[in-house]
């Protein structure tokens, strides 16, 4: 990604397999000169969708620019898991901010999974819904810690919906024995992810909400009172700005680049599997230790989907497919020469803690990013606080607001080789 662009299309080799399946993915024409609303939204991701969809069902008078079409980026092309929790475990953070505080973040994130899902149902939006998620450690020496964090989730946290699984029970759950144990969570599951994306983005057109695809926001600036977002095709005005725009943000807002991190990640789809109970047999969706995280599950129509390569350089990348199907043989040898109809790849972001970025970056902006790969229903959820907060109600925003996210070191001019040099320590780490 160049720092010098204002803002960043998203990189996206492949056809994703939710989108060569998806019935129907309406277009939206692009922005033809300049008007003025109370909220502009920059990005078209589920921060932008589900806060354009909350204000307009508010009576507010809100306009969303995507750059390139809703769900180019990670929101129509991840992994569809839901999780449980922060992409911290509340044990990782009660040292740092103690149990209330992240007692209240645990709480939130389970508000946030419960949001999506009856958004979901309320407004007729088939997300593809599928229970049971497994963690699982890739190193022995962590199979402590995830029987310690299945007993806490139940007795600290109130969450019994987490049980350990030995080494045995693990390869029984995955029919696969290359991983030494796990947690199985029945309180959570596996999405269809653009579909949600598609929905939320027809919710809120029918609501009123004004969404322009292929318009690019160049530059964010005053116009007396207001807040100005200049496009390739015409100037908005609002009193008050999202910047929605996750890993595509390119330089919109230097305090915000300088937070947080694009990566870019990896996915493959195989053809239906011909023995489909040899993998993932209860159906769950799966996630393992390895910082560099691999995430995997059945599909419906009984494909294997699996991502597990993040690059932390920029450009585009042609070897996604052997990449991928080197993971999935390792796991299960016997899928080894199995047809992968297809791969594709897109960026995310992070930030240096793993938490949101959540920050009033100026006058009536609002930045919201960084979910660090646990966004699904976190990015959902945020967009209908965000509007909440606007439309009067409470700032439940503010327990995010309040998380210390350091900028990268050096900002944004030095965060990529920076944590390129530390993805790729983490990496070896994973392996060795």
């Amino acid at each position: 990604m160049s720092e010098a662009a204002p803002y960043q299309s998203p990189i996206s080799p492949g056809v994703s397999a939710y989108e060569a399946l998806l019935e129907e993915r309406p277009r939206y024409a692009a922005l033809d000169g300049s008007a003025a609303y109370d909220v502009v939204i920059v990005g078209g991701g589920f921060t932008g969708v589900s806060a354009a969809a909350h204000l307009a069902l508010a009576g507010v008078r809100v306009a969303l620019v995507e750059a390139a079409r809703l769900g180019d980026g990670a929101s129509g092309r991840n992994g569809g898991q839901l999780g449980t929790g922060h992409r911290l475990w509340p044990d990782e953070l009660e040292p740092s901010l103690g149990f209330e505080r992240s007692k209240a973040l645990f709480d939130m994130a389970e508000d946030a999974k419960a949001h999506l899902l009856a958004f979901a149902q309320a407004h007729g939006i088939d997300a593809g819904y599928v229970p049971g998620q497994i963690s699982v450690a890739h190193r022995k020496r962590l199979v402590d810690d995830y029987r310690e964090h299945a007993g806490n989730l139940a007795e600290r946290y109130g969450y019994p919906h987490a049980t350990f699984l030995n080494a045995a029970e693990t390869a029984e759950r995955l029919g696969s024995n290359v991983y030494h144990g796990g947690i199985r969570d029945t309180g959570t599951g596996h999405v269809q992810p653009l579909r949600i994306l598609v929905g939320t983005a027809g919710v809120a057109a029918r609501a009123g909400a004004a969404i322009f695809e292929e318009t690019r926001a160049l530059s964010l600036g005053k116009d007396g009172g207001k807040v100005a977002v200049e496009t390739d095709r015409g100037t908005l005005t609002a009193d008050r700005v999202l910047i929605a725009t996750n890993a595509h943000g390119g330089d919109l807002d230097r305090r915000t680049a300088a937070h947080v991190m694009p990566i870019r990640s990896f996915i493959a789809a195989t053809a239906p599997l011909q023995q489909p109970q040899r993998v993932i047999p209860g159906g769950e969706s799966v996630d393992d230790s390895r910082f560099v995280v691999r995430y995997f599950r059945r599909t419906p129509d009984n494909r294997l989907l699996f991502g597990g390569r993040e690059a932390y350089s920029n450009g585009g990348d042609s070897s996604i497919e052997p990449a991928i199907r080197k993971q999935i043989e390792s796991v299960w040898p016997h899928l080894k020469g199995v047809p992968i109809d297809h791969a594709w790849g897109g960026s995310v972001a992070v930030t240096m803690t793993r938490m949101p970025y959540v920050a009033d970056v100026r006058p009536g902006v609002t930045a919201i990013a960084g979910f660090s790969g646990h966004g699904v229903m976190l990015s959902n959820y945020c967009g209908r606080l965000y509007a909440e907060q606007v439309t009067g109600g409470p700032d439940r925003l503010n327990i995010l607001k309040e998380l210390n996210i350091p900028a990268f070191p050096g900002g944004a001019a030095l965060r990529a080789p920076l944590l390129f040099m530390a993805m790729t320590w983490f990496s070896l780490r994973d392996r060795f």
